[in-house]
């Protein structure tokens, strides 16, 4: 698979400390790369040997342009063409850089295609935030088990020279999102005959870091609410995600409008499928995924060069309408960007005894954003069953390269999902600021009423 070796001191320091990953901490030596041979949040700073992965050189810091804030963001590189596109009848001349989920989609949609763009290393952080991965990065450790953190007090990248799988997984769980955002995105599940029905949401995030007055051992808190259509408008979801798992489960409620009551619901976790997605999605595949890691074993396999969406910036343009973009089978591919990047790869194998849909997982994490682009997952027999794709760009106005959405192919029923999509919506915003008060049981049966 074309994987590059962890270097040799990163596997030294593996050998050493997977016994036993509380204790994985960085040295004053791994400190001194941060910035030097490494960015700031840990990628490798120099371009791959063929160039077609360019160096680092800082980022996307800067709005292009004729950007105006709330107006969708400009693409930056909308004069640029493809510089390839793989397709079914050339799928083996690129097979190393697929995935295997991209090559069953190649295989099973005669239509699918993945225009290839020059590479560009967008990712960037404020500088405030690389002074606080610098701050932490020594004393972070994971909790017994690795369900959970130590040591954690709002770094984006706790673990920046990572040895583990799940030490990568919490860099993605962690990574900056300017502390509190509330957007506006819908979701559909697309037939396979490409019919949907947008179902659109409000949703407010905020980490416990960026608020005055958060509860011990908080991660963040999250408040989502359906506003249409008519069916399903009014059901709420409130979560108070932990740091440690192993102290403390997820702690979630819903509203149900039809009883007009708040109720605990335990089971907005793991594999519990969401109600608006007709079984496509789970909760913990939201975001690719999320919450408590303690059903899968976590192998960190290595850095591979792949091909992966990357800067679509296109997919935002909010010219742009659902119709536009929504196909049968699959997104309208030609609004897509793909490009080589370096990514680790991260498998997760279910633990016998343990319950889940998925018995292995394969995430694609972006090396510089630490943001999980693609996951393949596997049923029961070992057969790949679903695809996961996430469209990522660097929002230049906040520095955070988030999600603008994201995507799940199911290989057998020949039908998907998407979410996050706001090309029709009002635009999000960031920075948000917040109290405890507002995501209490009691604010969530106000809101209802």
């Amino acid at each position: 698979m074309n994987i590059t070796l962890l270097r040799a001191a990163a596997l030294g320091s593996f050998l050493s400390l997977a016994s036993n990953a509380a204790l994985a901490q960085l040295s004053s030596a791994d400190l001194a790369r941060l910035g030097q041979d490494l960015t700031p949040t840990g990628a490798e700073k120099a371009a791959s040997a063929d160039g077609s992965i360019p160096a680092w050189n800082g980022g996307l810091t800067q709005a292009p342009a004729g950007f105006t804030p709330g107006q969708g963001y400009v693409d930056p590189f909308a004069s640029e063409q493809p510089l390839y596109t793989v397709n079914a009848a050339n799928l083996k001349q690129y097979a190393a850089y697929l995935t295997p989920g991209y090559q069953a989609m190649l295989q099973k949609y005669p239509d699918f295609s993945m225009p290839v763009y020059p590479s560009h290393r967008t990712a960037a952080l404020p500088q405030s935030e690389y002074a606080q991965i610098r701050k932490e990065a020594a004393g972070v450790s994971l909790a017994n088990g690795g369900n959970g953190l130590v040591g954690y007090e709002k770094s984006s990248v706790p673990f920046p020279l990572p040895t583990t799988g799940v030490q990568v997984l919490f860099n993605h769980f962690v990574r900056y999102r300017t502390g509190g955002y509330q957007y506006y995105p819908t979701e559909m599940v697309v037939q396979s005959n490409g019919s949907f029905t947008p179902i659109r949401r409000e949703v407010k995030a905020v980490m416990a870091s960026a608020m005055g007055n958060p509860e011990p051992n908080r991660l963040y808190y999250y408040l989502g609410k359906v506003t249409s259509p008519e069916s399903v408008a009014g059901g709420q979801t409130l979560i108070h995600e932990p740091i440690d798992q192993t102290r403390e489960a997820r702690l979630a409620w819903t509203y149900n409008p039809g009883q007009r009551r708040v109720l605990r619901a335990p089971e907005a976790a793991y594999d519990s499928p969401l109600g608006t997605s007709d079984g496509l999605r789970t909760y913990d595949t939201i975001d690719l995924y999320n919450g408590a890691t303690d059903k899968y074993d976590w192998k960190l396999l290595g850095k591979q060069e792949m091909l992966v969406p990357y800067n679509t910036y296109k997919l935002a343009n909010r010219s742009l309408k659902y119709n536009d973009i929504i196909q049968a089978n699959h997104l309208n591919q030609d609004l897509l960007r793909y490009e080589m990047h370096r990514v680790w790869v991260v498998e997760a194998t279910l633990k016998p005894g343990e319950r889940h849909i998925y018995a292995k997982r394969v995430f694609y994490v972006d090396e510089d954003s630490w943001s999980i682009l693609g996951a393949d997952l596997y049923d029961g027999r070992g057969e790949l069953w679903r695809v996961q794709e996430a469209h990522s760009l660097q929002r230049y106005d906040v520095l955070s390269a988030m999600h603008i959405s994201e995507v799940v192919y199911d290989l057998q029923a020949r039908r998907y999902a998407v979410y996050g999509l706001e090309n029709e919506e009002r635009s999000a915003s960031f920075g948000l600021s917040a109290k405890l008060a507002d995501f209490s049981p009691s604010a969530l049966r106000r809101s209802g009423r």
